[in-house]
């Protein structure tokens, strides 16, 4: 049987050692901070001991023909990302986590998924970091891709321990560490309604489109369309303050849902489309402001439906944005992964998306928008003639009318955090010219 030792814990004081592909298997949802599913996983391991470093995740493409490039973008990702901390990876552990669809078992999703296993270790080790171990999670067993020893990994695979049983949930136990459920079911709270509900939204959407929209692309009325739309949200959020939260995640989010009008939703998620109004959005970000911001971003990106879904973009860096700040990093990675979904070029999300992926403190962002904050009650104090401005030109409208969020360079990042914010070489600009 092959031995991995990995040492992981809340703090350098307290350290657990994992041995051998049961314990990985296990130790993996403690690692993310929920239970992942159809996902590359890859782990970092440091120093002779296998300490655990950065982790990345990633959904499993749906066509083998994108194994081959997803596999070596994510290595370059995760050892890029490591030496950025400080460290080149000395090894990495890759985990492929995905349930079998109906008819299927879980042992013909491992062989299934075999050659992006084989993809992952050729590209990790064309980058000179060898692959300890490849393990498949699926159907409540898991299955080595390295360990040719059917003792201990037999053909059939072997169970997975009981939820809380091993020293690894104890230890996470003992430090605080929660597992936030699966990562479907942090997804369904902010994927977009469906149904005879999602078409009186997009109605509510469409109608909001033929005055918020132009108002963003008019000099004039921006401002109007700008306080009009953070007047709305903060009164949504004041309503949904007024509510205490269901006892569970389901029952929140009814509760939220039913305390939003459509007509509200539409203003609110039309508004932030606009680049200046989200920045301003961004400031909810700590104490109580944070937790009723976040149940109105989280709401409001289940009401980007239809033709909409773009829009979908700002509420979910917000609700990413808000998850970090308030120190939910699985939610957050979450949340931006779904708005680079929504909109890959959206620049503000991949920002985010790395800083938060690498580690990084929020405080720096925080700080910017707290002088963001700061300047602008300080212009309010002056007389009209004195006060800075900042003009910016709005894109053209675009063609399809479904598509505002697109025409007033939503996704770029504060103004005034810019020159701080992490970047990957060789990115591009946006669809919006970001």
């Amino acid at each position: 049987m092959n031995k991995h030792h990995a040492s992981t814990g809340p703090s350098d004081d307290q350290q657990i050692t994992l041995r051998g592909p049961a314990e990985l298997a296990d130790a993996l949802p403690y690692v993310l901070g929920f239970q992942p599913t159809d996902s590359i996983v890859l782990v970092a391991l440091h120093g002779d001991r296998g300490r655990f470093g950065g982790r990345l995740r990633l959904g499993i493409p749906r066509s083998p023909r994108e194994w081959s490039p997803v596999a070596q973008q994510v290595a370059e990702c995760l050892i890029e990302g490591s030496e950025k901390r400080g460290a080149r990876p000395d090894g990495i552990v890759a985990f492929l986590c995905q349930d079998p669809a109906d008819g299927e078992t879980g042992r013909q999703v491992m062989e299934r998924l075999r050659p992006l296993a084989q993809r992952l270790r050729t590209a990790c080790g064309a980058l000179d970091v060898p692959v300890y171990e490849a393990l498949c999670i699926s159907g409540g067993r898991y299955w080595s891709y390295c360990c040719p020893d059917v003792r201990c990994c037999p053909p059939d695979g072997s169970p997975l321990a009981l939820q809380g049983t091993s020293v690894m949930a104890a230890a996470a136990a003992y430090a605080g560490i929660q597992v936030r459920g699966s990562l479907r079911d942090l997804e369904a709270r902010l994927k977009p309604w469906t149904g005879p509900r999602a078409e009186e939204q997009r109605q509510a959407l469409d109608r909001a489109a033929a005055t918020v929209v132009p108002g963003i692309l008019t000099g004039n009325a921006r401002e109007e369309v700008r306080a009009q739309t953070l007047r709305t949200a903060r009164r949504l959020m004041k309503r949904l303050a007024a509510v205490a939260p269901g006892t569970s995640r389901s029952e929140s989010d009814a509760t939220d849902d039913g305390l939003i009008r459509n007509d509200e939703a539409a203003t609110v998620v039309l508004g932030l489309q606009d680049r200046d109004t989200r920045d301003r959005a961004a400031e909810w970000m700590e104490g109580p402001e944070a937790e009723r911001a976040l149940r109105l971003w989280r709401a409001l990106s289940r009401r980007c439906v239809g033709p909409y879904a773009e829009h979908a973009a700002a509420p979910l860096t917000l609700a990413g944005w808000v998850a970090w700040s308030t120190g939910d990093e699985p939610s957050a990675r979450v949340a931006l992964s779904l708005a680079l979904e929504a909109d890959p070029d959206y620049l503000f999300a991949r920002l985010l998306h790395q800083a938060c992926n690498e580690g990084l403190d929020p405080e720096a962002l925080r700080s910017c928008l707290r002088g963001e904050r700061r300047a602008r009650t300080a212009a309010k104090s002056l007389p009209s003639a004195t006060r800075p401005t900042r003009p910016r030109a709005p894109r053209p409208p675009a063609t399809r009318k479904p598509n505002t969020r697109a025409t007033t360079r939503p996704g770029t990042p504060p103004a005034q955090c810019r020159g701080g914010a992490p970047r990957r070489r060789g990115q591009r600009g946006s669809r919006s010219g970001r």
